[in-house]
């Protein structure tokens, strides 16, 4: 059940309502103006609330819906009971989403800018913008409009960021230019220096870091991620890329639009990622690497070779999985001799 403390909650919400914001059609029209209290799980779902089943392994589970309402596929509405009215569609997973969205909202920040709030003069900061407590924003930053800078951010001289981004608390932007509709995680590092020395005499050197971290639009990067800025080249982000929690890329990394970036994942120094990359949680990635556009590397897996387009990776080192399954299958056998 959700706490609707921490939300502004549409109260009073109808099946029409329902209907129409899911593009779902209503079994029985003459329910349509039953209201819904809640959005549950299959099991949890009391008398006034809606769930959602979409997967046929579930229909004992849903054989048991105490739920007033369920949005449902045509195929699967015959094992919702009898009396809980269904909204027949053909994605519930979509029209979760959608009815999430209409009837929740996290408390939004009203417009203006803490008077804590350390701003350079020649900062630029568009309309609408939040900026929080303790904000610290540096000389020549460009902010577009309707931005959210969270409390404790700090945003150092000369980046960009783009309209309808928000930064989150405690994040630091360096080196940076960021483009819109980007949200930027609690604790997030982009723009650090890279992790480059040269060993001499006997002493390691920091090779100075004189690039810059480019992030498209609609870009998401999770929870204290680091993104280091280019040594010579940039560190670019494709657009629509989506970065999970404790992410580290590297130097000079190219990363191509729509990535999937699971949590924990370590990529070396000047990698190119194509388009629609998906790297599981845990893998690794040695330096000077391609990873062609479409490819997937399964969790914990270490990647130490190119890797062909579409190619589905698993193992360390990382194998095609239909090898990786036939290594298992061998040790499974000759460890029982």
């Amino acid at each position: 059940m959700v706490d609707k403390r921490f939300y502004n909650v549409k109260e009073d919400v109808t099946l029409a309502q329902v209907a129409e914001v899911t593009s779902s059609a209503l079994a029985n029209p003459a329910r349509a103006g039953d209201k819904i209290a809640d959005i549950a799980t299959m099991e949890k779902a009391a008398a006034d609330d809606i769930c959602f089943f979409y997967d046929r392994k579930s229909r004992e589970k849903a054989a048991q819906m105490k739920a007033k309402a369920c949005v449902t596929t045509a195929d699967l509405q015959s094992f919702v009971p009898q009396g809980v009215a269904v909204l027949v569609c053909e994605d519930p997973k979509i029209a979760f989403i959608k009815l999430n969205e209409f009837m929740y909202a996290e408390k939004g920040f009203a417009g203006g800018i803490d008077a804590s709030a350390k701003i350079a003069a020649t900062a630029k900061i568009g309309n609408n913008c939040f900026i929080g407590a303790n904000v610290v924003i540096g000389e020549n930053v460009e902010i577009g409009d309707n931005c959210i800078i969270e409390p404790n951010a700090v945003i150092a001289h000369d980046c960009k960021i783009g309209n309808n981004c928000r930064i989150g608390n405690n994040a630091s932007i360096a080196y940076a230019v960021i483009g819109a509709n980007c949200y930027i995680y609690t604790g997030v590092r982009i723009g650090q220096d890279g992790f480059g020395f040269q060993l001499i005499n006997g002493q390691h050197h920091r090779i100075p870091q004189l690039g810059r971290v480019i992030i498209g639009n609609d870009v998401e990067v999770g929870a204290n991620a680091c993104i280091d800025r280019g040594a010579l080249d940039d560190t670019v982000i494709g657009d629509g890329t989506r970065i999970d929690n404790l992410v580290q890329i590297a130097h000079n990394d190219k990363l191509g639009r729509g990535c999937v970036i699971v949590s924990q994942v370590g990529i070396a120094g000047s990698c190119n990622l194509g388009d629609y990359v998906v790297l599981g949680g845990q893998v690794g990635l040695a330096d000077h690497l391609n990873i062609g556009s479409g490819a997937q590397v399964a969790a914990q897996s270490g990647v130490m070779r190119d890797i062909e387009p579409g190619a589905v990776m698993m193992g360390s080192p990382c194998v095609p999985f239909k090898d990786y399954m036939r290594q298992v299958s061998f040790l499974q056998k000759n460890s029982k001799k």
